[in-house]
């Protein structure tokens, strides 16, 4: 793990929210990003070296819009940048952590992820994330 590289937040309405948190940050949004494989669309604040992703659902059935009717809105996941995002898998799995998603896939922001299932991560959502750009 080289560190955190964004804390995922479930919204209601992206431009709502990207104003609340242009007041709260002191800072604007520096790109909105749709993820029509998970139909969320996404918008990004960089804090330091680390992002705060929001999230907003484009489908009724998409995991951001079912999150929020059964919690609301809120911290949906924390994603941790690595060097070598298949190795991580495996080192995870073999450790008890369960991938949702054994095969990385195409998210926001130029990154590979996959999730791991929050019953086996103190209940918390985990995402791996690797840059596109550092792949072979």
């Amino acid at each position: 793990m080289i560190r955190i590289d964004h804390i995922g937040i479930a919204v209601r309405e992206l431009g709502t929210s990207n104003e609340l948190f242009h007041k709260l940050l002191g800072e604007a949004h520096y790109k909105i990003e749709a993820v029509e494989s998970e139909h969320v669309s996404t918008s990004f604040f960089k804090i330091g070296e680390s992002k705060i992703e929001l999230l907003e659902a484009s489908d009724p059935e998409s995991p951001i819009a079912k999150f929020i009717e059964k919690r609301g809105e809120g911290i949906h996941h924390i994603a941790f940048e690595v060097e070598d995002i298949l190795a991580e898998i495996k080192r995870l799995e073999a450790d008890g952590f369960v991938p949702l998603n054994r095969e990385p896939k195409r998210g926001a922001d130029n990154k590979l992820v996959v999730f791991f299932h929050p019953k086996s991560s103190g209940g918390v959502l985990v995402e791996l994330c690797q840059s596109l750009e550092t792949m072979d």
